[in-house]
């Protein structure tokens, strides 16, 4: 914690160069949104700080860390592949809450480990750097390269220093996004109450009954059970409608 916040000090001092980026990375993360909004946004920051061939973000959730952003598109590995921690290069820097950076043949530090689904662990240099909030990590940042690369204490610095005061940031958009999620599975919860609900009125059936009924239309019709239930609510307000003009 306290190497983190020296790390910050040093890269603000007002005769730094570097007080340009954390001007800029505090406007473009003020503009953020949702939490796929602020990685990416990260990614693109970080990136532009040093130069790297790949980036990613894991975000810590219960004791996973969990694939949320990249550079590059892995659209399979996105929001699914998952590191637990101590495991890997990535999970040990989440353990510790310390940077590594291996300059060359990364795949042979006795910490790593390969995933299929990520053509990049083929690279040769590796830094990963943890996303902390009040000394809690919340997340990491991994750049890699193609050719070996002596990661500068500068530039180790750089990404500590976006690290620190981007873990308060990625921990409130998580939180945000993940009461977004339940709100939407509490409607989608009512909704599908409420066409239980008629299923059992006009068709004089128990509330199993009704329920087997929303599940094989669903599976029979390809659709989430959501846009079944919504469509006997909507036909249900459009009869409604038309017995209350005559």
């Amino acid at each position: 914690m306290t190497r983190i916040a020296n790390t910050a000090s040093a890269a603000i001092m007002p005769d730094s160069p570097d007080i340009d980026f954390l001007h800029l990375i505090g406007s473009r993360m003020a503009a953020a949104g949702s939490l796929h909004e602020v990685l990416g946004r990260i990614v693109d920051f970080v990136s532009a700080v040093v130069k790297c061939d790949s980036c990613f973000i894991y975000v810590l959730e219960d004791n996973d860390l969990v694939l949320r952003a990249s550079k590059n598109p892995h659209m399979d590995a996105l929001d699914r592949l998952k590191v637990h921690m101590g495991q890997g290069i990535t999970g040990w820097v989440a353990e510790h809450r310390e940077p590594v950076a291996v300059s060359n043949n990364a795949s042979q530090d006795p910490r790593f480990q390969f995933f299929n689904e990520l053509p990049e662990d083929r690279y040769e240099a590796f830094l990963s750097v943890p996303l902390l909030c009040r000394g809690r990590v919340v997340g990491v940042i991994n750049l890699q390269h193609r050719k070996p690369h002596i990661h500068s204490r500068r530039e180790v610095q750089l990404v500590s220093t976006i690290g620190f005061l981007m873990g308060a940031e990625i921990e409130m958009a998580r939180l945000e996004n993940q009461n977004s999620q339940l709100s939407g599975q509490l409607a989608t919860r009512k909704l599908i109450e409420r066409a239980k609900g008629i299923l059992q009125r006009e068709l004089k059936l128990t509330e199993e009954q009704a329920f087997l009924t929303l599940q094989t239309q669903s599976r029979q019709r390809r659709a989430p059970m959501k846009d079944i239930a919504q469509a006997i609510v909507l036909a249900e307000e459009v009869k409604r409608g038309n017995e209350s003009k005559t």
